[in-house]
């Protein structure tokens, strides 16, 4: 019988080899906070709904919806606050994301990857 054992990597070498191509980067702006809180809250929405999937097959509870409320409005928060930061108007990100889909729809290209579909 054939060892299915893969070799052991080398982790300190990795390490090594990744710090070679990376350095510090100044953090020190205002869009860092509301875009490290806005993929936080985002992540903690996606955990909530793997919960439901993997506990209930699915099965949204008024305690799941309550509990995402929650959650979203943290998204919508975060999302808010760095659209302010960076002088969008939160109204023109929803406007130009319905006439992007609105598009795609039109072409046929909702489902696929790629901003430019």
């Amino acid at each position: 019988m054939t060892d299915h054992t893969p070799d052991a990597f080398d982790f300190h070498a990795y390490q090594q080899a990744a710090a070679r191509t990376g350095a510090p980067i100044a953090t020190d702006h205002p869009i860092v906070y509301p875009t490290l809180g806005l993929v936080n809250e985002a992540g903690e929405v996606a955990g909530k709904v793997k919960k439901i999937f993997r506990d209930r097959g699915g099965v949204v509870t008024d305690g799941d919806r309550e509990a995402l409320t929650l959650e979203l409005g943290d998204v919508l928060w975060y999302l808010s606050e760095l659209c302010t930061r960076l002088d969008i108007r939160l109204e023109d990100v929803a406007a130009r994301n319905i006439t992007k889909l609105a598009d795609r729809a039109a072409r046929g290209v909702l489902h696929g990857e790629g901003d430019q579909r």
